[in-house]
């Protein structure tokens, strides 16, 4: 009775409401829960206390608990139980209605208040769905982003990721604009930008930043244009590129100088091509004239010259390609020994006078201390390339006047210079010079012979010693070298002979004073074997010869009245390094001397410590050879 009642009273004070009537309460929440929408099939739920089954309070506790609905929930109940209805509301209803004298016309007033709280509810939990989501889209995102006036640039808003990254507090962007982040011109470049694109809603750009501390970035902007608190905002996001465009730019770099490097070694190469085949055609082809039927001695002799001069010149292209291989690999050793300056000089004097009168020079050096002082703990080897490469070039270059050179002492360094009036070096190459095949990229040498790689082995090697090395110099007025050396002074009581390096000593050998002597040759090459039998046949009785080091270690072993080995270093099945630690194993005596054609620093050294007793390098000069083997045998 009490629902048709209602029914009726509505349908005459409010018929903008439409009903659906359950008598049970288990109907009414199959009804709720058999709802295949997500929100709630009605707009208010309106329950009498007292049901069959199940009570308004438990079903609102299973509505609100196990549901999680948020329903407007009316409870009515009977006059005198009002304790009830206001136990109801503990679990979650809405409001209650007592039933007494007309409070059906109550009913209408009721269901339209409930509803609207239920709609500022759900307008309420939108708006805190809303502000979550532009934390997480803006506050929580870790890209810098802010929003700012676009009449009057100033920052309405920034978040946390900006702030880090720009080393400003929130407080401090707030009362900045956006020219306060842009350095100098930027400023005028941005207004200018901005003008042209301030009725465009989306625009891309890169900008230079300045953060807090000074450090300038570059950044990608995406901006957009929004409402923000009642004003025309530009909303941005901000990338900072600046590691990019390093990368980048290193990249550009890296292949520029890959393909500078790539062209200079093909130019190195082609240029290696010319100078290898120019002595290989004077040696291949006087050679072959040599053959000519009625030659003249004189003729002979000249062309013997010819091909020894080529052979030379070919020679020091291959060591300048060894030593700047083992410089490019790393394997470039220092041998320190105490040095006789003066003796170093002197010696490198003597060796390219010829040349230099040959050209009508005035050639002349300057030794900066005494003999008894100058001496230093250097690589020997190292200077004298480091000299001779110097003088050599400024001989080269040089075709009138004169050229000087030596050194002086300053302060904890040696100075040496190198002059020369020659055609001297344009002011944009005197850096790339020194760099490795660099003199097969410069036009108009002069169809001056050489590898271009004397400066950079030069530098290399005075780099490694601790010294430093540049050059002076002024196009037709000539070029001063300049390389420094550490300085320690020695004095005789180290028990050095402070006059005469017995290596560099000139001989007056003319014949060999030994003879009858036993002679092993280990040499695989036919033309070596050949070479050495015929340089060594005058001071001997018999010469054995092996292949291999296991052949020269077992002809030792069945031979112990050998006087003499000759052994070469790289030799079949065991090379010769290996063959002398065998040989001295069971003989200490026989003198035994490494030849090999590597001809590297360090190569004696090794030599020695297998247990050779010296060393010579290929190709074997006689006179060399000869005076080598005197000093054993006396």
């Amino acid at each position: 009775p009490d629902i048709d009642l209602t029914i009726r009273h509505f349908k005459k004070t409010a018929p903008q409401f439409h009903f659906h009537t359950m008598r049970v309460g288990e109907d009414a929440l199959k009804l709720l829960e058999g709802s295949s929408s997500k929100s709630d099939p009605f707009d208010l739920l309106l329950m009498d206390y007292n049901l069959p089954g199940i009570n308004a309070i438990e079903i609102t506790k299973i509505i609100r608990q196990k549901r999680k609905s948020d329903i407007p929930i009316v409870i009515v109940t009977g006059q005198g139980n009002e304790d009830v209805a206001i136990e109801a509301l503990k679990f979650g209803a809405d409001d209650y209605l007592v039933k007494r004298e007309n409070y059906l016309n109550r009913l209408p007033y009721l269901l339209t208040s409930t509803h609207q709280r239920r709609i500022l509810k759900n307008q309420k939990r939108e708006l805190t769905e809303s502000e979550s989501k532009y934390r997480i889209l803006f506050e929580d995102n870790p890209q810098p982003m802010w929003i700012y006036d676009i009449e009057t640039l100033d920052f309405l808003e920034v978040n946390t990721a900006a702030v880090r990254h720009y080393g400003h507090s929130k407080e401090e962007f707030l009362s900045m604009n956006l020219k306060d982040i842009r350095p100098g011109d930027e400023v005028s470049k941005f207004l200018s930008d901005l003008r042209k694109k301030k009725n465009t809603n989306f625009f891309m750009g890169e900008w230079i930043h300045c953060k807090k501390n000074g450090d300038i970035i570059i950044v990608e902007i995406t901006s957009h244009s929004i409402t923000f608190n009642g004003k025309q905002a530009r909303h941005v996001l901000v990338n900072d590129i600046t590691d990019k465009k390093i990368m980048i730019d290193e990249l550009i770099t890296a292949k520029e100088k890959a393909e500078e490097s790539d062209r200079l070694k093909s130019a190195f190469l082609a240029n290696m091509s010319h100078e290898i085949r120019t002595p290989m055609n004077g040696i291949l082809g006087f050679a072959g004239l040599l053959n000519e039927p009625g030659l003249t001695g004189e003729k002979q002799n000249e062309y013997i010259k010819i091909i020894e001069k080529a052979g030379a010149r070919m020679l020091n292209i291959i060591n300048d390609i060894v030593s700047i291989s083992k410089i490019e690999s790393g394997e470039s050793d220092i041998s320190l020994t105490d040095i006789n300056i003066n003796n170093q000089v002197d010696f490198v004097y003597d060796l390219f006078k010829p040349d230099a009168e040959s050209k009508g020079l005035n050639f002349s050096i300057i030794n900066g201390l005494p003999d008894n002082e100058s001496i230093i703990k250097s690589d020997k080897e190292k200077l004298f390339a480091i000299l001779t490469n110097l003088v050599k070039n400024a001989i080269k270059y040089t075709t009138e006047g004169e050229i000087e050179f030596g050194y002086s002492k300053k302060a904890q360094f040696l100075e040496f210079f190198i002059k020369d009036t020659g055609i001297g070096i344009p002011k944009d190459r005197q850096l790339a010079i020194f760099d490795r095949f660099i003199q097969a990229d410069i036009e108009d040498k002069m169809a001056r012979q050489g590898a271009g790689l004397g400066l950079s082995i030069s530098k290399a090697y005075v780099n490694m010693l601790g010294g430093e090395i540049w050059v002076e110099s002024q196009e037709g007025i000539g070029s001063t070298f300049y390389f420094t050396l550490p300085y320690h002074t020695l004095t005789k009581e180290n028990n050095i002979d402070i006059f005469v390096e017995p290596d560099e000593a000139p001989s007056n050998i003319t014949e060999p004073e030994v003879s009858g002597l036993k002679i092993l040759i280990a040499e695989d090459d036919d033309v070596s074997e050949m070479f050495l039998q015929l340089t060594l046949d005058v001071l001997c009785k018999e010469i054995l010869k092996a292949r291999t080091g296991k052949e020269a270690v077992e002809a030792c072993r069945l031979n112990t009245d050998i006087d003499l080995v000759m052994m070469d270093i790289l030799m079949p099945h065991m090379d010769g390094y290996e063959a002398t630690r065998e040989i001295r194993k069971f003989n200490k005596d026989v003198v035994i001397i490494a030849q090999t054609a590597y001809g590297l620093s360090g190569d004696r050294e090794k030599a020695l410590e297998a247990g050779c007793n010296d060393y010579i390098a290929k190709p074997i000069d006689k006179t060399e050879l000869l005076e080598l083997i005197q000093k054993y045998f006396k």
